[in-house]
């Protein structure tokens, strides 16, 4: 092949790059289009005016909170929060309110990456089922809504999901048993809603959590041991449940748990001394039917921003090694039956007597002098 015509292939081969370049959509498919607009009609927002720009014949450009795939012209995302910070809510000098429900709809949006519907305060309605089968859905934010009804059952169909927040509603039902299926999941946020039954049992298998946020809800049986082998996880609030059983001593071994909160159920048994020299810096354990004494295994590496112990059934003195500890920012022992007297030196130095009272016949500052 000569000069000449290696100098043609080249720039014939060039052109058609030129031109794939060219075709690459921009503009959103006319059935996603279709779509938003059945979806916005099941919602009324009339403060804030969201859904002003929810108009021409490209939902790809300007219509607030869509995002779409560049390569596709796919609705990618779905991004609505009733509390933000855009210049849309600081023009209408407050938040949304947003009523409607969220329509099944939604589904037909089969690209969908991201569904973040959240603050609104007054979206009712259930989650719709379907979103289930949605292969690309990475993020669902539904928090602070009157979401009503049950998690989907097949919600461990969503093998990409890495965020589950549907914090803040009035979900009912239980944590179905195949969310222990998303293994990409790294953040479960379930608080304040109205969902009974157990923590499945199996879901050690999610290693890739750092948040499972559970406090507020109905939530009965046991502490799964399968929670402690989840080597990300960092931080675990069960708080306000109905909870039995013990504490697994193997939270003591956990290498990046730093708050364990665990306050407001009917955990028994005793607190494990590893607690007291482990990675967690915020520990709530109050009101709660926990006997025993307090652990006396506290050391340097002992660190406590929240040391919350108040309201259960303790017994004996105030261990004499709490004063090894290389920092307790607050600590609550009170409503126990704690007796002896008080270590001195710090963190006594700096809490007031109220974080000792009612107990039988604790003494020394900050209390009162002790009886010779």
């Amino acid at each position: 092949m000569d000069t000449t015509n290696k100098s043609l292939v080249i720039l014939l081969s060039n052109v058609v790059v030129l031109l794939l370049a060219a075709t690459t959509v921009h503009s959103c498919f006319p059935s996603d289009r279709a779509t938003l607009l059945e979806f916005r009609a099941k919602l009324n927002e009339p403060y804030i005016g969201v859904f002003n720009t929810w108009k021409g014949q490209d939902c790809c450009k300007g219509w607030y909170g869509v995002s779409c795939d560049p390569n596709t012209g796919r609705v990618a995302g779905i991004t609505l929060r009733g509390e933000s910070e855009d210049p849309i809510f600081q023009k209408a000098k407050r938040s949304g309110l947003m009523t409607g429900s969220i329509s099944p709809v939604i589904c037909k949006l089969t690209r969908l990456s991201g569904i973040i519907i959240a603050d609104w305060k007054g979206i009712s309605g259930g989650i719709p089922s379907c979103i289930a089968k949605l292969p690309f859905l990475r993020h669902i934010d539904l928090v602070g809504n009157k979401i009503s009804g049950v998690i989907p059952a097949n919600i461990g169909m969503l093998l990409r999901l890495k965020v589950l927040n549907l914090a803040d509603n009035q979900i009912s039902g239980v944590i179905p048993p195949s969310i222990t299926r998303l293994t990409s999941l790294a953040h479960l946020d379930l608080r304040n809603n109205n969902i009974s039954g157990v923590i499945p049992r199996d879901i050690g298998r999610l290693k890739m959590l750092s948040r499972v946020l559970l406090s507020g809800n109905k939530i009965s049986g046991q502490i799964p041991e399968s929670l402690t082998r989840i080597y990300r996880l960092a931080d675990l609030e069960i708080s306000m449940n109905r909870l039995t059983g013990s504490i697994p001593v193997s939270f003591g071994k956990m290498s990046v748990l730093a708050t364990l909160n665990l306050d407001g159920n009917l955990i028994s048994g005793e607190i494990p001394g590893t607690l007291m020299t482990s990675s967690i810096s915020n520990l709530n354990l109050s009101g709660n039917l926990i006997t025993g004494r307090i652990p006396n295994t506290f050391g340097p590496r002992s660190y406590f921003t929240v040391l919350d112990l108040a309201n259960n059934r303790l017994q004996g003195p105030i261990p004499a090694s709490i004063t090894a500890a290389s920092f307790i920012g607050h600590l609550d022992v009170s409503h126990n039956h704690l007796c002896g007297k008080m270590p001195a030196g710090s963190p006594f130095d700096h809490l007031d007597a109220t974080s000792f009272a009612y107990n039988t016949c604790l003494c020394g500052k900050p209390l009162g002098n002790c009886k010779k």
